[in-house]
């Protein structure tokens, strides 16, 4: 399927996009507590940031930029810290949240839809890791002697945004459900929040101390 456009073994593609999808990471965490806090409606607008994201970062990657970052250790650990600064800050935000509410404190204002699309976003391309593997998993599929890599290129990246797209449908509405059972019981909600926020400052702590 799709040879004719360059494209390698596509269904063994398929099925290791599903599972690259199902590795938890965090932008899964963060369009899971955002459906979870926000809705449906919120939840798929920070879906929409991530989408956005991972496809600057696919077309990145097919320009060469992920070359350059990982020839360039600087650049690299640049990028690197500031992924995980941003991954510290947001688990930094959910604990302090929960901390607050156990003081007695009101709950926040709820965030407006713009910061929450920005959010996911940023948390999308803060990723330098994220970059670097869609070069070496794409190229393994793709024909370069093929008239169109491009196509092939572009095939492939549509289809992981598919997979990430029904997966995060799941997170979502089942995160949206789950809520209504949650939201009266609040010592629920507050583990559930504070373990998002521990699980995003693991990830910090990971991202920090990877190597290029």
């Amino acid at each position: 399927m799709f040879s004719d456009f360059g494209v390698l073994n596509y269904w063994t593609y398929l099925i290791g996009a599903i599972f690259i999808i199902l590795v938890p990471g965090p932008n899964t965490f963060f369009v899971l507590r955002t459906g979870a806090a926000h809705g449906i409606r919120i939840g798929y607008l920070a879906a929409l940031g991530v989408f956005v994201g991972d496809a600057v970062l696919m077309f990145l990657s097919y320009a060469g930029v992920a070359t350059l970052i990982k020839t360039t250790p600087v650049l690299f650990n640049v990028v690197r810290y500031l992924g995980a600064i941003y991954l510290l800050y947001l688990g930094g935000k959910m604990l302090w949240s929960v901390l607050k509410k156990q003081q007695g404190a009101h709950d926040a204002q709820a965030e407006p839809p713009s910061a929450i699309l920005k959010r996911a976003l940023t948390l999308s391309l803060t990723n330098p890791k994220a970059i670097l593997f869609y070069v070496s998993f794409f190229v393994q599929f793709i024909d370069i002697h093929a008239q169109t890599p491009g196509l092939a290129f572009l095939i492939l990246a549509i289809t992981l945004e598919v997979v990430s797209f029904a997966y995060l449908s799941f997170l979502i509405v089942s995160g949206s459900l789950v809520t209504r059972y949650v939201r009266t019981r609040k010592k629920l909600a507050k583990i559930g929040n504070s373990l998002i926020g521990l699980v995003f400052v693991g990830f910090a702590a990971r991202l920090a101390f990877l190597q290029s």
